[in-house]
C-alpha cells in the first residue's frame, strides 16, 4: 500500500501490504486473496467460466469475439511498466449493530448490500449491512449524515463524477484525529459490496483529502481474487497505475487511469471482453456501475415546493421544488400510483382528502398542486400546506415512482425491470408527526418487497423505536 494515507488512517493489514519477493501482477493473475480474504481462500482460475455476464457485457463479448484477435490490441498498447498494483485500501471489519439486513440470498438486480467505512468522519473499521429498508439511528454526532454522505459520493463516482464533483468538502470526510504525515498528507478510506447476478462483488477506495485530492489505491475484487487494482506511483503525475485481469496468453493488462475517477467505472469503455478473465471483469464492474447509478438522494425543501412551476419534463429534482410539475405528469400518465399517492395524501395531509389535482391558467404558463377537498370544498394549493405535509407528500411520491419519473441517470444499457432504485434521505423523518413517518414506513416497505425500491436513510429517534417493531427493517444502530 502506498504510505500516503497510512499515518493518516492506519497502516493496511500484514496481508494487503505488497510482497518485495513476489511481482504483483503475477499475484493478480494467480489470484491474490482479496482484503478480507484470507491466503487459503480458494480463487477463481484464469479460464474459470464467470458467472453469467450481464446483457451488455455479453454483447461486448460477442462483438469481441467476432473482432477477432484485434479487438484485445488496445488493452496491449495501454500496457506499462508492471506497477504495485495490489496496493490497495484496507477492508473494513464488522460495525455498527441490528439484525442483519437481509439473508444470503441472490439478487436478481444490482444492489449495495454492504456500505463499508474503513475510515471516514468518525467511522473506524465500520461496515453496514443494508436491506431493502434501511435506517441509520443515533444521537447527533454519530455518524449517520456522515455515512450516508459516503453512500451518495460512491453513487456519484459511479456515475462519472470527478472526486471533487462527489466530495465537495473532501476535509470533512478526513478521520476524526487523523495527523498528517511528513508531506502533510491525510485521506479517507471506503468501499461497499454489489450484489447481482453476477454475484457478490467488493470496491474499496483510498482517497487521499491534502493537500491534493485524489485516488490513491482502488481494489475491485470477487470471490476472494482481485480483478482491478490500482496504486499511486509518482505523486508527480496526475494517474494511477491500474491492473486488471485479462486471462489467456496476457494474463494481466496494464494501465495508466485518472486519479480523480473511479476505475470500475471506466473498464466498461477499456475492456474487449474476448476472455473469459475479461468477461469476469466486465459483469463485475457492470454490475457495480448499474447498482451506483441507480440512486436517488432525496431532501425535500418546503420553502421551495410552494411556487407555482413552470410545465416541464416532469422528472423530480433531488429538492422536490417541481413537485407540482410530477404530479401534473402522473396524473395523466399513471392513474395507479398517482391514485395511490392520493390514497397516502389522506393519511398524511390534515383534513379529509380526495385526490391530488393540478391546475394552471387556460393558455399554458405555470403550474399550481392542489389538494382536492371533496364537493362543495374548496381545494388547497400546496403552498398552504404545512412543511411537514409538504415532505410527506414528496417522499411518498419517491417511494412510489421510479427512475422514469425522477432526475437521475440510470443505466440506460439495462431495463428499467432489471435495476432497484435506491433512496437516500438523511433526515427522513425531518418535519413528520408519528403518523407521517409510519406512513412512509409503510410504503417503503411495500416497495421494498417487490424489490425495486430500497430506501436508506438517517431518522430520530422515535422513528427509529417505531421501527425496531416492524419485520423486514433493519436498523443501524450508532453512538456518539
Amino acid at each position: 500500500m502506498d504510505a500516503t494515507l497510512d499515518a493518516a488512517v492506519g497502516p493496511a493489514p500484514a496481508a494487503l501490504a505488497p510482497d518485495a519477493d513476489r511481482d504483483p501482477d503475477v499475484a493478480l493473475a494467480e489470484g491474490a486473496p482479496a482484503d478480507g480474504a484470507s491466503a487459503d481462500t480458494p480463487t477463481v482460475p484464469a479460464q474459470a467460466a464467470p458467472r453469467r455476464a450481464a446483457p451488455a457485457t455479453e454483447a461486448r463479448a460477442r462483438s469481441a469475439a467476432s473482432a477477432g484477435p484485434a479487438a484485445s490490441a488496445g488493452e496491449d498498447a495501454a500496457s506499462v511498466d508492471p506497477a504495485d498494483a495490489a496496493a490497495v485500501p484496507p477492508q473494513a471489519g464488522p460495525g455498527g449493530s441490528g439484525r442483519p439486513a437481509e439473508p444470503a440470498q441472490r439478487y436478481p438486480r444490482p444492489v449495495v448490500t454492504e456500505l463499508r467505512l474503513s475510515a471516514f468522519g468518525p467511522h473506524r473499521s465500520a461496515a453496514f449491512p443494508l436491506g431493502p429498508v434501511t435506517l441509520f439511528a443515533g444521537p447527533s454526532g454519530s455518524g449517520k449524515s456522515q455515512a450516508l454522505a459516503a453512500y451518495e459520493a460512491l453513487a456519484g463516482l459511479g456515475s462519472g463524477a470527478t472526486l471533487e464533483e462527489a466530495f465537495p468538502d473532501p476535509r470533512a470526510r478526513i478521520p476524526d484525529l487523523a495527523v498528517p504525515d511528513a508531506q502533510r498528507r491525510r485521506g479517507f478510506r471506503l468501499g461497499c459490496t454489489v450484489d447481482g447476478p453476477a454475484g457478490p462483488v467488493r470496491l474499496d477506495l483510498a482517497v487521499q483529502a491534502e493537500p491534493t485530492l485524489r485516488i490513491v489505491g482502488e481494489r475491485l475484487s470477487q470471490d476472494g481474487r482481485i480483478l482491478l487494482a490500482t496504486a499511486l506511483r509518482d505523486p508527480g503525475r496526475r494517474s494511477v497505475q491500474a491492473a486488471w485481469l485479462t486471462g489467456g496468453a496476457i494474463g494481466v493488462t496494464r494501465a495508466p487511469l485518472p486519479d480523480d475517477r473511479l476505475g470500475t467505472a471506466l473498464l466498461p469503455l477499456r475492456v474487449a471482453g474476448s476472455t473469459a478473465g475479461q468477461r469476469q471483469v466486465l459483469a463485475a464492474a457492470e454490475q457495480v456501475v448499474v447498482a451506483l447509478r441507480s440512486v436517488f438522494p432525496c431532501d425535500p425543501r418546503p420553502d421551495r415546493m410552494r411556487a407555482a412551476v413552470p410545465p416541464g419534463e416532469g422528472r423530480l429534482l433531488g429538492d422536490c421544488a417541481n413537485l407540482a410539475d410530477v404530479l401534473r405528469r402522473t396524473r395523466h400518465e399513471c392513474g395507479t400510483r398517482h391514485a395511490l399517492l392520493a390514497g397516502a395524501a389522506r393519511t398524511g395531509c390534515a383534513g379529509p382528502v380526495t385526490g391530488l389535482d393540478v391546475r394552471g391558467p387556460a393558455g399554458g404558463g405555470a403550474v399550481t398542486a392542489v389538494l382536492d377537498r371533496g364537493p362543495d370544498r374548496p381545494a388547497t394549493e400546496l403552498a398552504r400546506l404545512g412543511a411537514g405535509e409538504l415532505r410527506f407528500l414528496a417522499l411518498a411520491l419517491v417511494l412510489l415512482t421510479g427512475p422514469g419519473v425522477l432526475a437521475m441517470d440510470p443505466a440506460a444499457e439495462l431495463l428499467s425491470a432489471q435495476q432497484a432504485l435506491t433512496v437516500l434521505a438523511d433526515g427522513f423523518d425531518r418535519g413528520l408527526d408519528r403518523c407521517q413517518s409510519a406512513e412512509l414506513l409503510r410504503l417503503a416497505l411495500l416497495s421494498g418487497a417487490r424489490g425495486h425500491i430500497r430506501l436508506v436513510a438517517a431518522v430520530g429517534e422515535h422513528t427509529a423505536a417505531a421501527a425496531r417493531r416492524l419485520p423486514g427493517v433493519a436498523m443501524v444502530d450508532l453512538t456518539a
